[in-house]
């Protein structure tokens, strides 16, 4: 496959029942190279994201219920567990509301992600992104399981999150025991409270 060209789910498609020849393959100029089915409704956004992260090799989008909820209010998920900041590159922060189809949310999207692996898409679930597709499935699969730890600590008192001191310390040490695994694909700065938007 070229580089500037991607597969993508069918729009209203049933993941039971899908086909191998149901998947769409198509530009990152949206020009279709199969025939059949129209891609998903968030092509642009996937392609947005493509484009602007080239280390990325899978983009998925989910609608699991836990980090769904948090998306519909709009609350970002705090970095509360080692393994959120070493796989996905810190907190889970939610996006300004984009409709589909747009490039609004494609933008909005990579607004929130800035250079980490996951995201809440306001009022419309999860994007995560991975150097495989193994590790975009583990990642979406991590964006539940911290959802619904957090939601769970909520019920129960006031979860407590890392300090920026013991944050600093997970970067240098996993920077060093994890230094061929892609952690988050960012370069090899530290992000910790740098300004939005960074790369």
């Amino acid at each position: 496959m070229g580089k500037e060209e991607l597969f993508i789910t069918p729009s209203f498609n049933q993941y039971s029942t899908l086909k191998k020849d149901e998947i769409v393959h198509l530009s990152f100029d949206g020009t279709p190279l199969s025939t059949g089915k129209l891609p998903s409704t968030e092509v642009k956004m996937h392609i947005a994201i493509y484009k602007s992260r080239p280390k990325v090799q899978s983009v998925i989008h989910t609608h699991s219920t836990f980090a769904s909820m948090f998306s519909t209010i709009r609350k970002k998920i705090p970095i509360i567990m080692e393994e959120m900041y070493i796989f996905l590159g810190g907190s889970i922060d939610v996006s300004d509301f984009g409709i589909a189809h747009t490039e609004e949310i494609g933008q909005n999207a990579l607004d929130a992600l800035k250079t980490k692996n996951a995201a809440l898409l306001a009022n419309h679930g999860v994007i995560v992104c991975g150097k495989s597709v193994d590790h975009a499935v583990k990642f979406a699969e991590l964006v539940e399981k911290l959802a619904k730890i957090y939601w769970g600590a909520l019920q129960i008192g006031e979860p407590k999150t890392f300090s920026k001191e013991n944050l600093e310390r997970f970067e240098k040490l996993y920077e060093s025991l994890f230094a061929n695994y892609p952690r988050s694909m960012r370069t090899k700065k530290s992000t910790i409270n740098k300004p939005k938007g960074v790369k």
